[in-house]
């Protein structure tokens, strides 16, 4: 058995969790959320608690017990308290704004770069080079963060590029001339 599995999911007295079949639906103040449960996991809520078991005592169930309690865990603080990423752009004329539905980024290539922001996420920018993304889901607050990271990841000799806030980068040392 996970250790992390058996501990059950305290659900707070603004959230609303219910299981119906295979499907685990949380509902909060910051939105709403739900998880397919794998064939190897059974959840049951209890009061203000929910509880999530392992079928059977193979190994593949034993993996699954926790996985499937972290991600509900996750949901639960999700609709409560919300996730965020932040992330700064480093260098010379990089920019960044939101336009209506996009992200528009100006990175130093020939053309800005048009993100569509995708339902669920706010983005805000904060002095043209500080991006927030917020959300309740986790797993698309990272993937919408790490896209963004992706146009223009921080090269290691001027250090310019997107990077996550706090994020160090090991400087490289550029060729000298003899």
């Amino acid at each position: 058995m996970s250790r992390i599995g058996k501990k059950p999911v305290e659900i707070p007295a603004q959230v609303k969790a219910s299981v119906n079949g295979r499907t685990v639906k949380v509902e909060g103040p910051k939105g709403k959320l739900s998880l397919e449960l794998p064939r190897a996991v059974d959840a049951v809520v209890d009061g203000q608690k929910l509880a999530v078991r392992a079928t059977s005592e193979e190994r593949a169930a034993r993996a699954m017990h926790g996985l499937a309690r972290s991600l509900i865990r996750n949901m639960v603080l999700g609709v409560t308290q919300g996730y965020r990423k932040q992330l700064e752009i480093e260098g010379v004329g990089f920019k960044a704004a939101v336009q209506g539905k996009n992200l528009n980024l100006n990175l130093g290539f020939s053309h800005p770069i048009l993100f569509p922001i995708p339902e669920g996420i706010k983005i805000s920018v904060e002095e043209n080079t500080k991006i927030i993304v917020d959300g309740c889901d986790k797993q698309q607050v990272g993937e919408v963060a790490a896209s963004i990271r992706r146009f223009y990841p921080p090269e290691p000799y001027k250090g310019k590029g997107v990077r996550y806030a706090g994020e160090k980068i090991r400087r490289k040392e550029g060729k000298t001339v003899q």
